[in-house]
């Protein structure tokens, strides 16, 4: 894909689960391959030229290694922001807050930072970055909201209800 339509999935993928994680949405009970989407976008990432920019391999190297480090931070706070609960039934549900909207402008600050910084320092960066910190976010939030639901209790994530 070339930079303006990687520009346009990434910008969608991102409106995508700002709106879809700001409504009540029932977890499923079936996610044994909570990890899948985590490593098809790593996958896809991994497979993109220039991941590791050869004028500057260590700088482009740690800018790649906060951007997952930050893409896991941003994942983690936003699993504890998301409110869930258990219904009548015992379905599980989950729902971001105001404070899951401020976990997301400062996730995609941090990015827009480490991108400046690596701009400032002559470093080209591509898409790949950003859809392995979009990998990590979502494999830390998915992975710590199966952590809360299994203290609920619940079979959402294909958690055993406890007896």
């Amino acid at each position: 894909m070339s930079g303006p339509i990687d520009a346009v999935v990434i910008i969608a993928a991102v409106v995508f689960l700002l709106v879809r994680q700001s409504r009540p949405r029932r977890l499923s009970a079936d996610a044994r391959r909570w990890w899948l989407l985590p490593a098809v976008l790593a996958f896809v990432a991994l497979r993109k030229p220039g991941l590791i920019d050869s004028a500057h391999p260590t700088a482009s190297l740690a800018l790649l290694i906060g951007g997952l480090l930050s893409g896991l931070a941003v994942g983690a706070a936003w699993a504890w922001t998301t409110r869930i609960w258990a219904d009548e039934s015992g379905a599980i549900w989950a729902r971001g807050g105001k404070a899951t909207a401020g976990v997301w402008l400062g996730g995609i600050a941090l990015r827009l930072g480490l991108f400046g910084a690596g701009t400032l320092a002559g470093v080209h960066q591509g898409a790949g970055a950003v859809l392995l910190t979009m990998a990590a976010m979502l494999l830390a939030r998915t992975g710590l909201l199966i952590r809360r639901t299994a203290d609920l209790g619940g079979p959402a994530y294909g958690v055993p209800v406890r007896g």
